[in-house]
């Protein structure tokens, strides 16, 4: 339906609360497509509705990433709850499309399974395995306003802040002089 812009970090809007979507209706329809038309435009495996400055508990996965044809339409899970996670874990770089060019290596559990409602309104429980996990876990956390840069330390933040705020100034540069 629309692209919208992503929220890029340190915005504040990436730590506020989000509140359960009690019903599927029109502008969760709507949600859902702006969900999948930016994180298409933006090339991501997933996007979760607080990085399009919406503050419902849902998110996307790619299809293929989920197993599925890559003619399907991405998963959507609202309001989902993590109900296991193996004990073995997984050590990879991870990126986020809140933190453009940036890129944190993260340990997440190697699988791990989550109970959602679907757009149909059912509750339904997917697994994932390796970059399906890591996917699932990533988006999750941005619905409870963790964000990659809590997994690293002050020093490693504040380069990031930086880098970000550099790129920020050059598009609004940008901007001015279009």
């Amino acid at each position: 339906m629309a692209v919208r812009p992503t929220v890029i970090w340190p915005d504040p809007r990436l730590r506020e609360p989000t509140v359960a979507v009690t019903t599927v209706d029109d502008s969760v329809r709507e949600l859902y497509r702006d969900l999948c038309d930016s994180m298409y435009a933006e090339n991501g495996l997933g996007m979760a509705a607080p990085q399009i400055g919406d503050h419902r508990k849902m998110f996307i996965v790619e299809p293929k990433l989920a197993g599925r044809p890559e003619t399907d339409l991405p998963v959507c899970l609202m309001n989902p709850e993590v109900l296991w996670t193996s004990d073995e874990v997984q050590d990879s770089e991870e990126g986020c499309l809140s933190f453009p060019d940036i890129y944190i290596k993260v340990k997440r559990p190697m699988r791990c399974r989550v109970r959602a409602m679907g757009l149909d309104g059912q509750l339904f429980e997917i697994e994932g395995e390796a970059l399906m996990a890591r996917c699932l876990l990533h988006e999750n956390d941005h619905l409870t306003g963790k964000l990659l840069v809590d997994f690293v330390g002050p020093l490693k933040r504040q380069m990031i802040k930086k880098k970000l705020q550099k790129v920020k100034d050059a598009e609004s540069e940008a901007e001015a002089e279009a």
